[in-house]
């Protein structure tokens, strides 16, 4: 795909921007004239955590006139492990702050703007709103399809990826008035939300932190294609990475409308006719429930075999949700009351249900999960 720079040249660069961004000038597809265009952009980067943080560093160091962050959350011990822009020091701290002090530190010539609002459809325009290019690094569908939603109507490209574990998806989306009539966009890679509870989080499922380095760092070389005009984004290719072999591959993706008597694309799995999702109301129990019943409770904890070393409730049986999802029938628990519990409750939830829809009379969930347990009653084990 042809690329044609989303930003305009600056006049011309100061002295000091000429040495500090000397390497780029260099660049045959950048040089001077794309350093220019650097200099004049406003990127928007959703998200200060494993994915923001090498993109927003990336992109100050770039020179990227202006940054806006946003975030709505504070910084807890587990996020260093990948989200490299924080400090210790930080802990507790708004992410926004932190990532703008840590830009303010690598280029003072970057000017910073940090927004610690939850982004939905009553905001999201207004403060996505004259930037060049926007960045989603957000954790949760619903704010992916909020932040894809605003910059296809605002005419603003928007670089996307999703990692957990140790894989990656990476792509860059058009609205129409760039992309034509084969602008894609995130509703044709996943044209209907997942549930929650059949996308883990990293704070279930765990991430390499390495590996969300990779991502951010492309993450902002599209940014900067797009900005300079050099290259070639990936504009209607999803880009696989598989960090465990350090293997990539790509995917075509087309718009949803011209799937029509052509070859089917990548897409999410949707749910195949006649496969059940409806949701079950499951009864629950505290974490002090739990604790004084446990004589008359089979509990099972459906967390990772890596999060059950860190801690189980006593007398639990440890069985991953994967393993209790592939049970055709109730023999492995009796017909006794039987409690799931994971981190903090979706993969409970989906256990349990499935318990349910192979007929067993007595399924529950502990609420909270295991974080609940350590707080209300074994604090001696760590959180995570």
């Amino acid at each position: 795909m042809a690329n044609s720079p989303t930003v305009d040249p600056v006049d011309s660069l100061t002295p000091d921007q000429l040495t500090r961004y000397s390497r780029h000038l260099l660049l045959p597809g950048i040089g001077l004239e794309g350093q220019k265009r650097l200099v004049n952009a406003r990127v928007a980067v959703v998200g200060a955590g494993g994915l923001g943080s090498p993109a927003l560093l990336y992109l100050a160091a770039a020179g990227v006139s202006h940054l806006t962050v946003i975030d709505d959350d504070q910084i807890d011990l587990t996020n260093l492990q990948r989200q490299v822009i924080h400090r210790t020091a930080d802990v507790g701290m708004s992410k926004v702050d932190s990532a703008a002090r840590a830009v303010r530190d690598l280029n003072p010539l970057v000017t910073v703007d940090g927004v610690r609002d939850h982004l939905d459809e009553d905001n999201v325009r207004g403060i996505l709103a004259g930037h060049h290019v926007i960045l989603d690094g957000s954790d949760n569908f619903d704010t992916r399809y909020v932040v894809n939603d605003a910059a296809m109507a605002l005419g603003i490209p928007l670089v996307w990826a999703a990692v957990l574990r140790f894989d990656a998806q990476i792509s860059t989306f058009l609205p129409p008035g760039l992309g034509g009539a084969g602008a894609v966009q995130l509703r044709d890679l996943f044209p209907v939300p997942p549930r929650p509870e059949d996308v883990p989080s990293c704070a279930e499922a765990g991430v390499l932190g390495a590996m969300v380095g990779q991502v951010g760092s492309i993450m902002a070389a599209e940014a900067v294609k797009l900005i300079t005009g050099t290259g070639e984004p990936l504009v209607g290719r999803i880009l696989l990475l598989d960090a465990l072999t350090q293997r990539t591959r790509e995917i075509p993706l087309r718009p949803a409308a011209a799937d029509a008597g052509t070859a089917t694309p990548h897409r999410a799995r949707m749910p195949e006719a006649g496969e059940s999702r409806d949701l079950v109301a499951i009864p629950e129990m505290t974490a002090t429930e739990v604790h004084d019943g446990l004589d008359a409770l089979q509990v099972i904890d459906v967390r990772e075999p890596g999060e059950h070393a860190l801690g189980t409730v006593p007398g639990a049986r440890t069985i991953p949700v994967g393993e209790v999802l592939t049970w055709e029938d109730r023999a492995a628990v009796g017909d006794g009351p039987v409690v799931l519990y994971c981190k903090t409750g979706p993969r409970a939830g989906r256990a349990a249900r499935h318990l349910v829809h192979l007929g067993h009379p007595d399924v529950r969930v502990m609420t909270g999960g295991i974080l609940q347990w350590i707080e209300d009653v074994d604090p001696s084990l760590p959180r995570y």
